[in-house]
């Protein structure tokens, strides 16, 4: 298990990968809901405006975000809990509105935080630092199920001739196996990932996710996972297990201006 590092500035808190850290030329954080301006129940830095929160709030929050990210641009998407990866070039952009509908965002681009919002869901930070590719990924149980992680890595490889054994990854804050209850496993989860199941109908997507990035190419020794469970820490992550109506916390990485 890894520990992550901790930020803390005007108010706000957020995590960082020890390996990630160790790139001057990529930004990454994954904000905690602590600081911001949403009422309850999207307490804090909620970034989702799809939830039922004040616009005008959500916008303030995500602005707190970009100053702590450089100010360069924040790219969405429209999560469905689908694998679809959305590529984002100089063609492809501005996507907003509408958004695309995909869960997982890959870019070459400089000045450029693709975000994923999750409230017990994985995002996944993937960053090439020979080919200078970072992709995000948001991977609840049907995007574990439907190998997102793998699909992405693929797209990786396809658009940017990417190495998957160059690639570092990180497993955000999600729904640990402590409180990953599915009861309804044999109708849900497909028979075959069944190995991951714990006592009382738990399952180990934390594992899961491991395995699919060895499975697609990346080394071991550099995936570290931050080992904190959404449903276990309301106290820092917005929790829809735990909640139900709440907010979405973001988890964001791009790659810094070539100039600098």
């Amino acid at each position: 298990m890894n520990h992550m590092i901790h930020h803390h500035h005007q108010g706000l808190t957020w995590l960082q990968f020890p390996h990630l850290m160790a790139y001057k030329d990529i930004r990454h954080g994954i904000f905690t809901r602590q600081g911001g301006f949403s009422l309850p129940p999207y307490q804090g830095l909620n970034v989702s405006g799809s939830n039922g929160d004040d616009p005008d709030r959500v916008h303030k929050n995500r602005r707190l975000i970009s100053e702590q990210m450089g100010h360069a641009d924040m790219v969405f998407i429209r999560q469905t809990h689908g694998v679809t990866v959305f590529v984002v070039t100089a063609n492809s952009l501005p996507i907003s509105p509408p958004l695309p509908d995909a869960d997982a965002l890959v870019t070459q681009l400089p000045q450029k935080n693709l975000m994923i919002q999750v409230a017990d869901c994985q995002a996944i930070l993937i960053y090439d630092p020979i080919k200078q590719v970072v992709a995000n990924i948001h991977s609840g149980w049907r995007g574990s199920i439907g190998n997102i992680v793998g699909k992405t890595i693929q797209t990786m490889i396809e658009r940017f001739q990417c190495s998957p054994q160059d690639m570092l990854a990180g497993i955000g804050p999600s729904l640990g196996p402590c409180c990953s209850e599915f009861v309804n496993y044999r109708m849900e989860i497909p028979k075959a990932m069944w190995g991951y199941r714990l006592p009382k109908n738990h399952f180990d997507f934390w594992a899961m996710t491991e395995d699919q990035l060895v499975d697609a190419g990346v080394p071991g020794t550099r995936i570290q996972q931050s080992g904190l469970c959404t449903r276990c820490r309301t106290d820092l992550f917005f929790s829809y297990r735990r909640e139900k109506q709440t907010g979405r916390f973001a988890a964001l990485i791009g790659i810094t201006d070539e100039t600098m």
